[in-house]
């Protein structure tokens, strides 16, 4: 594997989409112009095909999220559960999420997080505990924050953003960096979301331009 290909594992803003309170089974199905992960290209620019479920039962939740990518034989899979709730209208979600790449087992990670939220912000604390970060050895305890916030401007637009912050161990010798993604999402009904956002990262001459900011649009159906 190519040091490029490692540091997009590792380096790359996913916003995997977030298990939903609803009792039962809620699916996912998306089309998007690029996938990043943490604000770096995971799809050489190229659009992917993503998709997944979640099963949750009285605040306890699993769930499988998966997206077509330009390596480890062209998948990722993730695979997720945890508890959440709220109290006094603040809400809380913890839990333990695998990163499984086929055919490229040393780029599986495993991360425990934890989240709250209130009204329209959100703020997520992902920490990882396998030996290695997407490839990158020495990389258990690398930690990841995460803040986000949205705002309804009109009946079925939401306006929203997102920062995160990649914390590094000097042993595996990588710069920490923020990413970032600013945009909106329009509520077509019937399940049917589209958004469109610039996606992106600090120290974009970092490898390649896989830092490099990108308006990204993607169609979403949930059922």
């Amino acid at each position: 594997m190519s040091r490029k290909t490692l540091l997009a594992l590792a380096l790359a803003s996913s916003f995997v989409a977030a298990p939903a309170l609803a009792q039962g089974v809620e699916t996912n199905f998306s089309l998007t112009t690029n996938y990043k992960f943490r604000g770096q290209d995971q799809t050489d620019n190229k659009p992917a095909i993503q998709g997944g479920f979640d099963y949750s039962i009285g605040g306890f939740y699993v769930g499988n999220w998966n997206s077509s990518i330009s390596f480890a034989n062209g998948i990722e899979m993730d695979v997720y559960g945890g508890y959440q709730g709220e109290v006094a209208g603040l809400g809380y979600d913890v839990g333990v999420l695998q990163y499984i790449y086929p055919g490229l087992s040393d780029a599986n990670t495993t991360e425990v997080y934890g989240g709250l939220s209130y009204g329209p912000f959100g703020a997520k604390y992902s920490h990882t505990v396998s030996k290695e970060y997407f490839g990158v050895s020495s990389g258990r305890n690398t930690g990841y924050l995460s803040l986000t916030a949205e705002y309804e401007v009109i009946s079925g637009l939401t306006l929203d953003g997102a920062v995160g912050f990649s914390r590094f161990r000097s042993s595996t010798g990588l710069e920490d960096y923020y990413d970032y993604k600013v945009g909106a999402t329009y509520d077509l009904g019937s399940g049917f979301s589209l958004g469109g956002h610039v996606v992106g990262a600090n120290k974009k001459d970092f490898y390649g331009d896989i830092n490099k900011a990108r308006f990204i649009v993607t169609l979403t159906k949930a059922m």
